[in-house]
């Protein structure tokens, strides 16, 4: 066998296990089960009518978003560059991680009380802080476990695990909140412990998946340096801004571009479930049963683009893939006459290609960013996406609050064209990397 000089990356395996073990978090706590476990009208205050105690815990779990998305906009381009610095991208990964596993594993204690409403959304913020800071260090490590020609399939690989992840806890969730754990568990449904059994179940599952990751990955190797302050990485991330700005204008507006059609992603989960209660009167029974199928299609888009994206490109993987999102999404407007067949058949239609637009754009900005300076170039990643993610739930707030429930996917739709019209003006071939080296 011939020796192409490329040293195999060790860990590949091990790294993408992390994005099945983390999905507990995306899936379970902010999409199908916690959210709108915590939303319930017995966590408002006693004497509101539905609609105000509706009003009232959907207000204050968009406070707890807007916390989150103000810390992490403001401590992930810190948290990136440091460990950029001192190479050790694992250890604040397996922190962060355990940290977030932590706050899932004390919800187990938020009982369907309004004295309890406060201590879940702060759970709910505490645990979405340190999911985010760990994804940035887990983003950042891409490099190190791939090599540049496989870099996209690699991504793909560990976001289809994500998703196959998220398949499997939703099926056992079902079966503990529908039938108990039947003989197995015997769970009571008294007290919402079903729902709370599943926090407990969701701990564990980031835990003993995770360990791969501490166990097989090697720790990364640091740039040197002092480890720059709080108020010195901001002045270098406003330095780098302005000078991406007037050197780098493409790779400016790539990140301008990837926030506003990553924050319409976003949505179409989180309002995926609302939308199929509020417009098409789907139980949560049914909605679980759409999520485990959503997630089974979002997988299976991830796993094939992956053979194709080193081949054609991630940006225009990226395109195809948003196309495919906005045509669902019409799909489900055009035909919400058929009732619930065109919500499942269109938005699972439309989750296909959701996998394949997120992780395509992880993996462009892989190549784009230098391998010393990864931790640096995420947290910058997850800053943009924070600093518009108030996008998506306004374009849904004003489209439902001015037409109908169903309008609210048209928003959503809006701001991910937005994001691709964006994109399509984006040539690749000119970033040029501060340092003014090619990225191809």
């Amino acid at each position: 066998m011939t020796n192409t000089g490329v040293v195999k990356p060790k860990g590949t395996l091990s790294w993408a296990m992390w994005d099945w073990a983390s999905q507990s978090f995306p899936t379970i706590i902010t999409s199908f089960v916690f959210s709108r476990y915590i939303t319930d009208a017995v966590f408002a205050p006693a004497g509101l009518s539905e609609e105000d105690a509706a009003q009232y815990t959907g207000y204050w779990l968009g406070i707890s978003g807007v916390i989150v998305g103000v810390l992490v906009a403001l401590i992930a381009p810190l948290i990136g560059a440091r460990a950029d610095r001192a190479g050790r991208k694992k250890y604040w990964l397996m922190v962060n991680t355990y940290l977030f596993a932590a706050a899932i594993g004390l919800m187990f204690f938020v009982a369907p009380s309004p004295d309890f409403f406060m201590f879940g959304l702060i759970l709910l913020a505490v645990g979405g802080i340190f999911f985010e800071f760990a994804t940035v260090n887990y983003n950042a490590m891409l490099n190190q476990v791939s090599t540049p020609a496989e870099r996209g399939k690699v991504s793909q690989f560990g976001w289809g695990l994500g998703y196959m992840g998220g398949i499997v806890l939703l099926v056992m969730s079902l079966w503990i909140i529908q039938f108990g754990g039947n003989e197995v568990l015997g769970i009571p449904d008294e007290n919402a412990m079903p729902v709370r059994v599943v926090m407990v179940l969701s701990m564990i599952w980031v835990i003993v998946f995770s360990l791969p990751m501490l166990l097989k990955v090697p720790e990364s190797k640091g740039t040197g340096g002092p480890k720059p302050s709080f108020a010195a990485s901001y002045k270098k991330l406003f330095r780098d801004l302005s000078k991406m700005g007037k050197e780098n204008p493409q790779l400016l507006k790539f990140l301008i571009a990837s926030a506003i059609y990553r924050d319409g992603l976003n949505g179409v989960f989180a309002y995926g479930a609302v939308l199929g209660g509020l417009a098409f009167g789907l139980g949560l029974t049914e909605i679980i049963i759409f999520g485990i199928g959503a997630n089974i299609l979002a997988g299976f888009g991830a796993f094939i683009s992956s053979f194709f994206e080193d081949r054609f490109g991630s940006k225009k993987i990226i395109l195809a893939s948003l196309a495919g999102v906005m045509l669902g999404g019409l799909g489900v407007f055009i035909f919400a006459g058929w009732g619930v067949t065109a919500y499942f058949v269109f938005g699972l239609f439309l989750t296909i290609f959701v996998g394949p637009a997120q992780a395509g754009s992880r993996t462009l900005m892989s190549r784009l960013s230098h391998d010393d300076r990864q931790g640096e170039a995420f947290g910058l990643f997850a800053t943009t996406g924070r600093a518009v993610s108030f996008l998506a739930p306004a374009a849904w707030a004003i489209f439902v609050g001015s037409f109908s429930p169903i309008w609210g996917i048209i928003g959503l739709m809006v701001i991910i064209l937005a994001g691709f019209l964006l994109l399509m003006t984006v040539r690749v071939a000119e970033f040029v990397m501060p340092d003014n080296s090619t990225a191809s």
